[in-house]
């Protein structure tokens, strides 16, 4: 009897995140296993690995590039290293609003930075939100001088850096895990996070006050490696692209309803505190991060400030 041939054997495509199944990012995987497995029998195999559990956060992307993982979907403070121009998404108060935000990422502008890493093997394919960040402390912030001083957790990111050093605070690097206790012993006293990420790590319970500032947004590129997206026979492709395209609603969505019910369990908790900024408070905050926006604009381009600008106008 014959052997099977290799072109009966299923692509096999490896997804891994670091996050749990629950979050919108896992249930994201998960979908879109279920869907490509469906959709294209005996021709594609997906396999999802949540929680670190094949690579974490500091190994997964040369995982991708050396074609050991082929799905990652890291968020888009990780692409300063690869794309100086990504950074367009950590520069603060620069979009008004999540509607904004979609409608540049719909945009040639931010498709065409979907494919801005191809030339070093990255190729992106959608993206994925988690929600806008809001500012917390133990100190109700108003304005932007009710900042100073403070020490407030970020991610490693040079544009988030700047953001805190021009509210003439101080950011302090942590990992997402060590965020609560860093908070409850007071090495740091505030922190920015979508309502998703506060309430998940319990961030509410050593916060005082959260500012619904909305000003900057925490999303995740869904990247793959270019030369195995590229090597794909072309009708599997075509059915995957359009798969991801369902799935990007999907986790969008979730991502919202999320961090509404999130909102709401904060509220009903009773520790917090939740301010809402006036428009003339925001724009306050925004003029104080100004010079921000024009330390990182040779590096993300001012056309590309000017179209994100744009986006706020439907």
């Amino acid at each position: 009897m014959m052997g099977v041939s290799q072109a009966d054997e299923p692509i096999v495509i490896k997804f891994s995140h670091v996050v749990a199944d629950t979050t919108p990012k896992g249930q994201g995987a998960i979908l879109f296993k279920k869907l490509a497995e469906e959709r294209l029998p005996g021709k594609v195999k997906v396999e999802v690995y949540p929680n670190s559990s094949l690579y974490g956060d500091g190994q997964e992307m040369d995982a991708l590039l050396v074609g050991d993982v082929h799905l990652l979907a890291p968020s888009l403070a990780k692409f300063e290293h690869y794309q100086k121009k990504i950074q367009l998404f950590d520069l603060p108060f620069l979009f008004d609003d999540m509607a904004a935000l979609d409608r540049f990422q719909q945009s040639p502008a931010g498709q065409e930075l979907l494919k801005s890493m191809e030339d070093k093997g990255i190729t992106g394919l959608g993206y994925w939100h988690n929600g806008l960040k809001q500012l917390s402390a133990n100190k109700a912030l108003h304005v932007p001088r009710d900042a100073r001083g403070l020490k407030f957790r970020v991610q490693n990111s040079a544009v988030l850096d700047e953001q805190f050093k021009a509210l003439r605070a101080n950011p302090r690097k942590m990992a997402f895990a060590e965020m609560y206790q860093g908070l409850q012993t007071g090495v740091v006293n505030g922190a920015e996070n979508p309502y998703s990420n506060t309430y998940s790590q319990k961030i509410h319970e050593v916060q005082k006050y959260i500012t619904e500032s909305n000003h900057g947004a925490l999303d995740y590129m869904l990247i793959t490696n270019t030369d195995f997206w590229n090597g794909l026979p072309e009708d599997i492709r075509n059915e995957l692209t359009a798969i991801l395209a369902e799935v990007t609603v999907e986790v969008n969505n979730h991502a919202n309803e999320l961090n509404e019910r999130d909102k709401q369990s904060i509220i009903d908790a009773g520790t917090t505190e939740i301010i809402y900024l006036t428009p003339e408070e925001r724009e306050e905050w925004r003029k104080a991060v100004r010079p921000v926006w024009e330390k990182f604009q040779d590096q993300v381009t001012p056309e590309l400030i000017q179209a994100a600008l744009d986006a706020n106008t439907p």
